[in-house]
């Protein structure tokens, strides 16, 4: 066996020392990545950090400029997440919040899925004119239309009632989640369903058993922007709404916590964390599909 030349072993050197660069870079790569996470974890945890250490201070340690905002300088309390269920009708609000959402999510997917599927899949003359006109219907601001919708309110009876807000929410989520189905549907190949009216099944029935299951992660997307959209509506919630236990949380919480120049900080931070979480929580679990649905909506759109 020929002893390795001087060539041979500049090469060996070489290739070892590529490696060592490569194994460094690598772990730098994952090691910045890592860095990267926590400090965004940490930069979207941190409002949230914040409300729970305000809700649970006392007004001794809240309003004291000397005292680290960050920590508890006196002993936390429960008191302001208390005072929300004893002396304001916030979970009459959440309750009213939780249902109207509810309500606004089942009327969006029964609008929106049929409308959605007949732009993309019927091929009618009035397909492509109607898909644009929605698209144009959600342009257009909803502070344009508060006039005529007062008007739709006042005419159906339904002002200072919660019923008002499930009656004009849908005008506003639908058009959006007809256009993101839209999208979704043009990414579902047309055998799916054509074999199922092969096999009997009626248009209707193909459309049920074969498309609507696919259809689940642009319909997650579809629940999570109405719910949301739902819980965080301010103007016509406040123009629609006086009597207290008809209100959301949207109007009800800043409307019986801010009284005058008096702010109760600790008990709105409270609320919030009470809303944001078990919304953020849900979100998390369909997550991948939230993402899966808008993204295949806005490619194939």
């Amino acid at each position: 066996m020929a002893a390795p030349t001087a060539s041979d072993v500049r090469s060996e050197a070489e290739t070892a020392r590529l490696r060592r660069r490569y194994a460094r870079r690598d772990i730098l790569g994952r090691v910045s990545l890592y860095v990267v996470a926590i400090l965004a974890a940490l930069v979207c945890a941190g409002p949230f950090v914040w409300s729970t250490l305000t809700a649970t201070k006392l007004n001794a340690d809240l309003y004291n400029p000397q005292h680290n905002p960050f920590l508890y300088n006196k002993p936390p309390t429960a008191d302001h997440v208390l005072f929300l269920f004893t002396d304001t009708a916030f979970a009459t609000f959440a309750w009213n919040t939780l249902w109207v959402g509810l309500l606004v999510v089942l009327i969006t997917l029964v609008l929106g899925i049929p409308a959605a599927y007949s732009i993309a899949r019927l091929n009618r003359p009035w397909s492509t004119p109607m898909g644009i006109a929605i698209f144009f219907v959600y342009l257009v601001p909803p502070s344009l239309l508060f006039l005529s919708l007062s008007r739709v309110v006042v005419w159906t009876g339904l002002q200072d009632s919660t019923w008002s807000l499930v009656l004009i929410y849908p005008t506003i989520t639908v058009p959006v989640s007809t256009w993101l189905l839209i999208g979704f549907l043009k990414a579902l190949p047309r055998d799916i369903e054509e074999q199922a009216m092969v096999d009997g099944y009626s248009r209707l029935g193909a459309m049920l058993r074969t498309i609507v299951p696919l259809l689940f992660p642009g319909m997650v997307a579809v629940v999570v922007f109405a719910f949301t959209l739902t819980a965080s509506e301010f103007i016509y919630a406040l123009t629609f709404i006086s009597p207290t236990g008809e209100k959301v949380v949207s109007t009800g919480v800043p409307t019986e916590l801010i009284r005058g120049d008096v702010f109760f900080w600790q008990s709105l931070q409270a609320a919030n964390i009470l809303i944001a979480v078990p919304i953020a929580f849900v979100f998390n679990l369909f997550l991948a599909r939230f993402i899966s649905g808008f993204t295949m909506g806005a490619v194939k759109g």
